[in-house]
């Protein structure tokens, strides 16, 4: 028999094991999402941690960078956004390929990817390298969260889903703190080269314990969608999600929340050193209360969504990331942004993860897809916030830069909170 008929055979095999499994676990009255489901998030998680602190370590570097390359502001902060631009437009191709291939073990591949872009910035001669070794890592990374929220959505019903969906999100939170402060910590000391290699060894590890999940757990295998799979190719899935409006109006907000949101938020870390001339590592630090509000959402998910509500949490973020930014545009000291970070934490998972519990239901047929277009949007919408902000801080300054966040903030979350009673009242009450 061929050799490769025969792993085949034992593949196959093995896979009937593990659901032998869920099914004695099932008979003694274990629901596989008590452990193993748990488990596979929870390494999710990880993952979503690597992506995160990737796509922030840059934030704190920006002015060694310039420093270093003899680079211009401008041009420093394309390294942030050629990565946001990969993320984002590979969403299209890692979405389709999730919904046929399997999600889980393609997240831990893409995982495994983002080592070699990491290498490469840390041995970049010259900025041009550098963007180019970052476009790559964000072209790989752009398989792990976006396919990780649509696992979670194929997994776990649309009522528990928005709590499931907080608790993977506390990897991201730690990962937009630890990337400011890993990318300012090692700028300060050893030198901006070691933040990329110490990524490429966490892309590394993690990548291999996922995989290593995806292998041993019952709840990753994919199951084929046979609804998906007559979806059709790329284009069609993708006109499939786009047909439906309310999706537009999620992919709209999305873009532009992240437009407004991480354009701002970018230029924060160079805020607080050139002004009040905190060293990159404490102005990464002062960034980390950014996650601070984020696990204060976290911590409270199930009451905030009890209480409030969908329509109340995207009203209510919006709000107090205006709040925060019109803080920071009045605030005469840099202890001032402790308070003001930690607000826009909290807004905006308030607002953010609303956002995505909606984008996991756009078109469940095809999820994957859908989600990734979701994160097509609001990467595309960083990558362009990136460079209007800077543009507008070139010209204007950043006082000017925090006071036009301030003012557009309440008005996307008033907007989508109204789109949003709207849809449910529309809306079937059966939800899958």
């Amino acid at each position: 028999m061929p050799f490769h008929r025969t792993r085949t055979i034992r593949r196959e095999k093995h896979v009937e094991q593990l659901h032998a499994q869920m099914d004695h676990r099932a008979a003694r009255g274990m629901k596989p999402s008590d452990q193993q489901h748990r488990r596979a998030v929870t390494l999710l998680s990880l993952a979503a941690f690597a992506s995160a602190a990737s796509a922030r370590l840059c934030d704190p570097m920006l002015p060694d960078l310039a420093r270093t390359f003899l680079a211009s502001p401008g041009e420093t902060a394309q390294v942030i956004s050629s990565f946001s631009v990969a993320y984002g437009v590979l969403q299209m191709f890692f979405g389709p390929l999730g919904d046929r291939l399997g999600k889980y073990r393609l997240i831990a591949w893409t995982t495994l990817a983002c080592t070699l872009g990491s290498l490469g910035a840390m041995l970049a001669g010259s900025l041009h390298w550098l963007m180019l070794s970052r476009l790559l890592t964000g072209a790989s990374a752009a398989g792990i969260i976006p396919l990780s929220m649509a696992w979670i959505g194929d997994t776990i019903t649309y009522e528990h889903r928005q709590a499931t969906l907080a608790r993977f999100l506390a990897g991201q939170i730690v990962g937009v703190i630890g990337g400011q402060f890993i990318g300012g910590v090692f700028t300060d000391t050893l030198g901006f080269r070691w933040a990329f290699g110490f990524m490429a060894l966490t892309y590394l590890v993690v990548g291999l314990w996922v995989l290593a999940e995806s292998r041993n757990n019952a709840s990753t295998q994919h199951v084929h969608n046979a609804q998906g799979g007559k979806s059709g190719g790329v284009l069609t899935q993708c006109r499939a999600v786009l047909s439906e409006p309310w999706a537009r109006v999620i992919l709209l907000t999305v873009f532009v929340e992240g437009l407004v949101v991480f354009g701002t938020l970018a230029f924060v870390p160079s805020y607080l050193h050139h002004r009040f001339g905190l060293s990159l590592t404490m102005a990464g630090a002062v960034m980390a209360t950014f996650g601070l509000g984020g696990f204060s959402y976290i911590l409270f998910a199930r009451q905030f969504v009890s209480n409030f509500g969908e329509v109340g949490l995207a009203r209510m973020g919006g709000l107090l990331i205006g709040v925060a930014w019109l803080i920071l545009a009045l605030g005469d000291s840099w202890s001032w942004a402790l308070p003001a970070c930690t607000l826009v934490g909290l807004g905006y998972y308030m607002l953010h993860n609303t956002l995505q519990t909606n984008a996991t239901q756009m078109a469940p047929q095809v999820r994957g897809t859908a989600v990734s277009l979701f994160a097509s949007a609001f990467f595309l919408g960083q990558s362009l916030g990136v460079v209007l902000a800077s543009l507008l801080l070139s010209h204007a300054g950043m006082a000017v830069l925090f006071v036009v966040a301030a003012l557009a903030l309440p008005v996307i979350g008033l907007a989508f909170s109204r789109a949003l009673k709207v849809h449910h009242q529309r809306a079937k009450p059966a939800m899958p």
